[in-house]
């Protein structure tokens, strides 16, 4: 898919802030309404946006533990690897999940509402599921969280600030 520099300054406008409203996308990039609305409509039909979402601060609700859980498993088929999966997506606990290559085959991310919150997801993770092994990392502390990529930098190869 192709994109210019207008497509990154509208993606980086966006990200920024996802309810803008359409003359604001406009003003703030340098185009008429029409033709932002153009480019959004391409982007969109593209699969390129997808949607907006909505930051929510998950500790005021309670959501208080975050927690990076590596899965090893010895089994590889795609059987068991679809059936892993779909177990996992149920989870309401989950909020990322990566097939990853290395000395680990999954990471989960979740969050919960504390330790026994944790033990509770854990719980529902193993049953029926025979994992080879299976370790969490809790964080302690969210240094950069829900960072939009600066798109221009990476795509364009500038230099690091």
């Amino acid at each position: 898919m192709k994109i210019d520099s207008i497509d990154l300054k509208l993606l980086g406008q966006l990200q920024q802030n996802g309810t803008l409203s359409q003359r604001d996308l406009a003003d703030r990039i340098g185009l008429s309404q029409n033709s932002c609305w153009r480019r959004l409509q391409r982007l969109t039909e593209k699969g390129l946006l997808r949607g907006t979402r909505t930051q929510i601060d998950l500790q005021m609700l309670g959501l208080d533990l975050t927690v990076v859980v590596m899965v090893r498993t010895r089994h590889h088929s795609k059987e068991w690897a679809d059936s892993f999966r779909k177990h996992v997506e149920r989870l309401p606990e989950v909020i990322d999940f990566h097939r990853v290559g290395g000395d680990w085959d999954y990471i989960i991310k979740i969050v919960t509402r504390g330790m026994a919150g944790y033990d509770v997801f854990y719980q529902r993770l193993i049953t029926n599921f025979e994992l080879d092994r299976v370790t969490g990392m809790f964080s302690m502390e969210a240094i950069i969280q829900d960072r939009a990529p600066d798109l221009v930098r990476l795509l364009q190869g500038a230099p690091p600030k």
